[in-house]
């Protein structure tokens, strides 16, 4: 029995250290100094390398079934064109379909329906900036009356963003440094970072056609300028004397 008991509290002796000892890790982990939270924000910035346009048809007829009839023939053409200029199956997606009724308004009277309009539009991403001019000249030339874009992007962003956290965190630490500075403390650590949306900061060039021919004309001008990625920081840091 006695054996029992001296086992029994040995038992009990090291569970009361062992927990103790947690505690006190638990203890040193937290932070025992000031905080502060601060905000930083970085950016990086290049060339972009893709676009995205989109270009439709527009047709007229007196019937509605005139009017789509017309739409698929000159649609077909131009998917063809789309082909011929070397974009990918899968960065071309139909956008919108849309057939309406043309009215005619007359004073005092019911509006009548004149005829019917038919459009059909795709979106295209093109991965080659050299062939954008190419591209729209091509689309306008085989019967696209309606171009709108580009819209320029950077197709892989995580280096960018890498980047761009690398100078948010280095503006972070040096006003976590000024601050404790100012308090006559140092900083010990980052206790916390949270990372918050990304986004685009440059205004980008933009180009839009309506009723446009590529015949006996030069190419069209394009300017892809800069694509710019942000990230912000949320970090908390502790500063002790």
């Amino acid at each position: 029995m006695q054996n029992t008991l001296k086992l029994f509290s040995a038992g009990l002796l090291a569970g009361l250290v062992a927990l103790t000892a947690g505690c006190g890790n638990d203890t040193e982990k937290r932070p025992s100094g000031t905080l502060i939270s601060i905000s930083a924000q970085g950016e990086a910035s290049q060339v972009p390398d893709i676009a995205d346009i989109s270009a439709g048809v527009v047709t007229e007829a007196d019937e509605s079934n005139a009017a789509m009839q017309a739409n698929a023939e000159q649609m077909e053409k131009l998917m063809k064109a789309i082909k011929q200029a070397g974009i990918d199956k899968k960065d071309v997606q139909t956008s919108g379909i849309n057939l309406m009724p043309r009215y005619d308004y007359q004073p005092n009277r019911e509006r009548q329906i004149v005829g019917y309009q038919a459009r059909n539009t795709v979106s295209i991403t093109v991965r080659k900036l050299d062939d954008l001019s190419k591209v729209i000249d091509a689309l306008a030339a085989e019967g696209a009356n309606q171009i709108h874009g580009p819209s320029f992007s950077i197709d892989e962003q995580e280096p960018l963003l890498s980047e761009a956290r690398e100078k948010a965190l280095e503006q972070a630490k040096v006003r976590a440094e000024s601050y404790a500075k100012s308090l006559g403390t140092k900083v010990r650590r980052i206790v916390s970072i949270s990372e918050g949306s990304h986004g685009g900061g440059m205004p980008r060039p933009m180009m839009r056609a309506e009723m446009a021919s590529a015949k006996d004309s030069t190419s069209t001008p394009i300017a892809p300028g800069e694509s710019t990625v942000s990230v912000n920081l949320e970090l908390v840091f502790e500063l002790e004397k």
